[in-house]
């Protein structure tokens, strides 16, 4: 993997493997072969990422975080389950070689993936690019996702990753639980919220892979083209409601560009960036739909869920386990956002 930012790594240099770890990629990581270096990406507030090279070649480590973790976070053996099962589909994934459950290797779970060359972009408004490249990178983007919610999850052995019945109200339900496992001031918007969605929760729709984090920088672009060649974190994929995924992916339109890279007052047509109705229609389009029905619910839900996210990396940052060194200006996010999500709920549109 590349980026479009200086600063990919933590320590350059790396660390040697443990003789732990590298006995155990030679026996589970098919063609492995030492000597290994481990270096920690800089990115990822939630599951810490090596770079692991080796002789053999390079691969990608991704593990829990060290000590106490919520309930239901960090569930890094589902991702690795749904990138199995993908693997060979049109839904771009890296590919995944081994995952282990002893926790004497590393101190926690893990598990190994090729390395996808590629460009990562971290800023949604992809500064420095051309206006007809943008465009080329959001239809990619787009279309990318679409792919994901058209396939079939009991055609990929998938039947029962999850239960897509009642996944909104579970779902509302579960980000409450996990808000309040983190909430220190009170947040009045979030306790606005907590009231206001469960009692006005969207029909059933057909349950599909729900990948919970479809943002632009958990996307490898190939190096030169504008095509998708690998969607990552997958660690709260499920079966669930399309739409609630897609909406969560695209918040980012109502977010300001100060507060979370998003795009909320910019000059779309300048800039190349469709607006957040040309990029809907062409979503529906792909997944056949002719639109996606209360749009307003899933934005104002998916503004909380993102609060209630960066609550918890502010809890983990407050406890000493942050995986980041700006847990704590990330975690102070989630006011605003949540303002934005009860501003949605209000209006209605």
């Amino acid at each position: 993997m590349s980026e479009d930012t200086p600063g990919r790594v933590d320590k350059p240099e790396g660390v040697k493997l443990t003789e732990a770890l590298a006995a155990w990629l030679t026996q589970s990581v098919p063609g492995f072969a030492g000597p290994g270096r481990l270096t920690k990406f800089a990115f990822g507030q939630s599951n810490p990422t090596y770079h692991l090279s080796a002789a053999s070649g390079d691969y990608v480590l991704r593990r829990k975080p060290l000590g106490p973790l919520l309930p239901k976070a960090h569930m890094i053996e589902r991702e690795f389950r749904v990138l199995q099962a993908l693997e060979g589909s049109d839904v771009p994934v890296p590919k995944v070689f081994a995952y282990c459950e002893d926790t004497s290797i590393l101190g926690a779970a893990f598990y190994v993936m090729r390395f996808v060359e590629g460009r990562i972009f971290y800023d949604q408004r992809l500064p420095g690019v051309l206006a007809e490249e943008r465009q080329r990178i959001f239809d990619a983007m787009n279309d990318a996702v679409a792919r994901l919610h058209r396939r079939s999850p009991a055609d990929l052995g998938l039947a029962d990753f999850g239960r897509s019945q009642g996944f909104v109200k579970r779902q509302v339900e579960l980000w409450t639980r996990q808000y309040r496992a983190s909430e220190g001031t009170t947040i009045l918007p979030m306790e606005s919220l907590i009231e206001w969605l469960p009692r006005n929760l969207p029909a059933e729709q057909p349950g599909r892979i729900f990948h919970g984090d479809l943002r632009l920088d958990n996307m490898i672009f190939h190096p030169t083209e504008a095509r998708v060649v690998a969607l990552l974190d997958w660690e709260l994929s499920t079966l669930g409601d399309p739409i609630a995924d897609f909406a969560y992916h695209t918040m980012v339109w109502r977010i300001p560009p100060d507060l979370f890279r998003g795009f909320a007052g910019l000059d779309f047509d300048a800039l190349g960036i469709p607006t957040e109705a040309q990029y809907l229609e062409r979503y529906c389009a792909r997944v056949g739909l002719s639109e996606l029905p209360n749009w307003h619910f899933y934005l104002a839900f998916s503004l909380f869920r993102l609060a209630a996210i960066v609550q918890g990396v502010w809890r983990r940052a407050q406890d000493g386990q942050a995986s980041s060194a700006d847990a704590m200006t990330v975690g102070a996010k989630a006011a605003p956002l949540a303002a934005i999500g009860w501003d949605i709920a209000q209006g209605g549109s």
